[in-house]
């Protein structure tokens, strides 16, 4: 009994780290100069696109951050909704005897 409940145990312990790191979205990052910053987002230009990147408190910034440093920013897609659309009638209705 005790083994299996060592057993049980262990799979458990090694079964929650994995969960909770496949629920963590994949991590991407953009590297330019800053463009503009504020509290809650900073601009990056990336030769030339100007990419906007939101940011809060929690954002962990190494650095004085100001307009015309070069840095690498990583940052995660994470959906803020999502809306479902009824899908179209596959083609249209035809009448009987129209070629």
């Amino acid at each position: 009994m005790l083994k299996l409940c060592s057993a049980v145990l262990m799979s458990v312990a090694l079964l929650v780290p994995a969960v909770s790191h496949a629920a963590m979205a994949k991590t991407y990052q953009v590297t330019g100069p800053v463009l503009e910053v504020t509290n809650d987002m900073l601009v990056v230009q990336k030769g030339k696109d100007k990419w906007e990147i939101g940011r809060d408190a929690s954002t962990k910034v190494t650095g004085d951050l100001k307009v015309g440093s070069k840095v690498t920013v990583e940052y995660r897609m994470t959906a803020t909704s999502a809306e479902v659309k009824e899908a179209k009638a596959a083609g249209g209705t035809k009448k009987k005897g129209s070629k």
